[in-house]
């Protein structure tokens, strides 16, 4: 009577072929979950823009805006990847700007991308995150928004 089952080395000739698999599988997950992630950065900024501009008409100028529940963070329900904030009016951006920073200790923390700024101007841009913030360049933001990064 013959025995049916896996030899050792069939086994572990299996067990490599999942390995080298996991290999490239793992990070190109990884970076689509990453764009995935600034891409609702990006929507969910462009969201914020059009709630301002209609909570604006219907305000007088005087009264400030602030996002509601839900608006405030990227993706709007569950764990909060981004968190969205309104700037006051500055000498460069219009009127308002609105920031959504990657939540400190999430997924995108340390990504290159960085922090998603869009004003009431229309300019979009990113620069990095911590103390020593510098802005991206207009090649690397583009790429940012449009998820080409």
């Amino acid at each position: 009577m013959k025995d049916k089952g896996f030899t050792l080395l069939e086994l572990i000739i299996a067990l490599c072929i999942v390995a080298i698999i996991a290999t490239f599988a793992v990070p190109a997950y990884r970076q689509h979950v990453a764009k995935a992630h600034r891409l609702d950065a990006a929507a969910a900024s462009m969201r914020a823009v059009q709630y301002i501009e209609c909570t604006r008409l219907a305000q007088s100028a005087t009264d400030a805006v602030t996002l509601s529940a839900g608006m405030d963070q990227a993706p709007s329900s569950g764990a909060p990847v981004y968190r969205l904030a309104v700037l006051p009016e500055s000498a460069t951006n219009g009127g308002y700007s609105i920031e959504a920073t990657p939540v400190a200790y999430g997924p995108m923390q340390d990504d290159s991308c960085g922090v998603f700024i869009v004003d009431a101007t229309g300019v979009r841009s990113n620069r990095t995150t911590g103390s020593a913030a510098t802005a991206l360049d207009t090649a690397q933001s583009t790429a940012c928004w449009g998820g080409k990064n």
